[in-house]
């Protein structure tokens, strides 16, 4: 829209723009604008400040009032730049001072749409994760998942320190991203830290920052993940690889909400919620002497345990079918009941992280089939070697347990052969006469 009751400025502007390919509606006053504002709705707006009738800064207050998002450009004569100025602190996006030339308007046009389709793309973002990290993203049918489901839903809208105790692969990270992004502090950062790859020696520093000149190379401050988390969530993985000394000054931290960087004395407060994972025993690292008590404590607010997945193998096919279809993009697909079988006797060491991967890598090796079958289940899947030595050998003779590991190590080898017999061999360190030899006795084909 561009309104001004001098119709050869309006009308000028109004053919420049068109010429720039912009769809543009002119108008002598403010009254006539405001009446076509609901039906065209514009993305910008150029107005004259001193117009009769309305004014130009009225025009900009209604029109803050009906879209806060339309940008407002103000046109001004030199003699009224304060008043142009004044225009800004209501909500205006720039002014320009009377006479201007065609280049200025257009490049400011220019940024206003780069500035329009960044905010664009941040909200088609933060959708995506509101979508990605929505509650019902916590997938399973267990009584167990259930239960961490509702205690999810519950603390997300509180500010409590929340502990999540679970192996590695179990959804420590998801369950922290759900927390936050469902919390009053979503729009605020989500900062995470994994305590178990920072060195002893950053450490401190990567946490609470430091002051220039606080040690050597230290040439200018730096913020700590505490500092730039204000307002948000900070999440501390594997809590429990936090050294010993230095875990009195995390615990300072919690309790007194504020920080002090490496090489001052100064102490800055800080607003943030912490959220913290392990996947060790912290109770049995207390009695250890390995965590301090007081710490333990004060993370323990709120304990999310997390069962591994062979715990709770009701979940398998649910989390199993809901990775295929999202590989599949969204598209139903049809799985053998044998399947779901198969992977639930398997134990699942990297639990659900496994499992994702193995639903991609079955997706891809069924691309040129109509159904997800057992034969696209990795053989280390179907025939797993028992790692436990009792579960080893059970009852069976020595001679019957070194049949099952041979008869494993040969399936698995040739699998990474792709059946190619002499690349089996070899990847087993015997004969090709050998293999075939084994294989005959076996009856592995």
């Amino acid at each position: 829209m561009v309104v001004d009751d001098e119709r050869i400025l309006r009308v000028t502007i109004a053919d420049d723009l068109k010429d720039a390919g912009y769809l543009v509606r002119e108008y002598a006053n403010a009254q006539a604008a405001l009446i076509d504002l609901k039906e065209f709705e514009p993305n910008i707006v150029i107005t004259d400040v001193k117009m009769p009738g309305l004014s130009g800064i009225e025009l900009l207050s209604k029109i803050k009032r009906f879209n806060a998002d339309i940008a407002v450009i103000v046109m001004t004569a030199h003699g009224t730049i304060e008043t142009a100025v004044q225009t800004m602190k209501l909500g205006a996006y720039d002014y320009l001072l009377k006479p201007f030339v065609k280049d200025e308007i257009l490049l400011m046009i220019e940024r206003i749409c780069e500035l329009h389709t960044i905010k664009n793309e941040n909200k088609i973002l933060r959708k995506n994760i509101e979508q990605k990290f929505d509650f019902s993203t916590y997938i399973g049918e267990s009584e167990v998942n259930k239960e961490i489901y509702n205690l999810i839903n519950l603390i997300a809208e509180k500010d409590s320190t929340v502990l999540i105790i679970g192996e590695t692969g179990t959804g420590k990270e998801h369950i922290t991203n759900i927390i936050h992004y469902n919390s009053q502090r979503k729009n605020k950062p989500l900062i995470k830290v994994s305590c178990a790859i920072l060195s002893r020696e950053i450490f401190e520093s990567e946490l609470f920052g430091h002051v220039k000149g606080a040690f050597t190379g230290a040439d200018q401050d730096k913020k700590g993940r505490f500092e730039l988390a204000d307002g948000g969530t900070l999440y501390l993985d594997d809590i429990d690889d936090i050294p010993l000394d230095l875990q009195v000054k995390l615990l300072r931290v919690l309790q007194e909400s504020e920080i002090e960087k490496v090489g001052s004395a100064a102490t800055q407060k800080i607003d943030i919620r912490i959220i913290a994972s392990t996947k060790k025993n912290l109770r049995q690292m207390v009695n250890e002497g390995k965590f301090r008590e007081d710490l333990y404590y004060r993370l323990n607010i709120f304990p999310i345990n997390l069962l591994p997945l062979r715990e709770r193998k009701k979940d398998i096919k649910i989390i199993f079918k809901h990775y295929v279809q999202k590989y599949l993009n969204n598209i139903n697909a049809s799985i053998d009941n044998e399947v779901f079988n198969v992977l639930e006797k398997y134990p699942w060491p990297g639990n659900i992280r496994e499992l994702k991967n193995i639903a991609e890598r079955m997706v891809i090796l069924s691309s040129n089939d109509s159904i997800i079958e057992v034969k696209h289940i990795p053989i280390g899947i179907r025939n797993p070697i028992e790692t436990d030595i009792n579960k080893i050998i059970g009852n069976k003779t020595l001679e019957e347990t070194l049949s099952e590991i041979e008869i494993a190590s040969i399936k698995l080898a040739l699998e990474k052969s792709k059946q190619n017999k002499t690349k089996a061999a070899d990847i087993l360190g015997i004969p090709p006469s050998t293999l075939r030899t084994k294989m005959d006795k076996y009856k592995l084909g």
